[in-house]
């Protein structure tokens, strides 16, 4: 039986990942599962597994950072993810496997087999130094994972505009005119797009500096969106947004 650990932040994505090793891959006992990457480590490091499922994209320290601070490093890695990108294509041709989410059961199967294979050679000692090289210096993702009612809604980033804060929820503006609302504070957001170049502007905003038009700075200065829409810059972030706008 093959040991594995289970890390992602979103409870769902782990209990949806048990019931497909469990249903598809009876060879994969899994012996713990952590939505805290600090405990995941403490874990990794003590039960030894043969294998770890590891989400790279998480509030609290992502998956690379994880890796980092581990001291037992002898099992086979499989990141899950749900975006693609320049690092996940050269893991697959550093035989490091990934799977994208949602995630498919005959895709699980086949990473499964893969595994197989490999503990029979023996656990390679991961070179976490070479991995992290791999990633590019700026990583740009396609898509961000918006939970609602009970799903997770895979968005393309270059289609918002903007997102304006309303208490606890965020509403999120598609160039299409649509408008989704998630339960999470703008501050949240934020640090899930940033990396992403969406720019702070406002205690209520956040702006895709891709649809920025024009800045006014007459009449209160504020942003024009290609969309004819205006947004407000406040005078605390005015002088970072225009430094931010010269580096675009």
């Amino acid at each position: 039986m093959i040991k594995a650990i289970l890390v992602d932040d979103e409870p769902s994505a782990l209990s949806s990942m048990r019931w497909e090793l469990e249903n598809f891959c009876p060879d994969i006992q899994v012996i713990e599962a952590f939505t805290n990457p600090e405990d995941a480590i403490s874990a990794i490091n003590y039960l030894k597994p043969d294998c770890v499922f590891l989400d790279i994209e998480m509030p609290q320290m992502d998956g690379f950072t994880l890796l980092e601070q581990l001291s037992f490093r002898r099992f086979a890695l499989v990141i899950t993810t749900a975006y693609e990108s320049y690092a996940l294509k050269a893991f697959k041709e550093n035989a490091l496997d990934y799977l994208m989410k949602p995630i498919d059961s005959d895709d699980l199967m086949k990473c499964v087999k893969k595994i197989k294979e490999q503990l029979k050679v023996g656990p390679s000692n991961l070179d976490i130094d070479s991995l992290l090289k791999l990633l590019p210096s700026e990583p740009h993702k396609k898509k961000v994972a918006l939970h609602l009612n009970g799903k997770i809604i895979y968005q393309d980033l270059e289609l918002i505009t903007h997102c304006e804060a309303a208490g606890n929820y965020t509403t999120l503006f598609l160039i299409d005119g649509q408008r989704i609302v998630v339960s999470k504070k703008i501050k949240e957001m934020e640090a899930q797009l940033e990396p992403n170049k969406f720019i702070r502007v406002h205690q209520s905003y956040l702006v895709n500096p891709t649809f920025i038009k024009e800045f006014i700075r007459s009449e209160g200065q504020y942003l024009m969106l290609a969309n004819n829409i205006n947004i407000p810059v406040s005078r605390a972030k005015r002088a970072e947004v225009l430094e931010l706008l010269e580096r675009l």
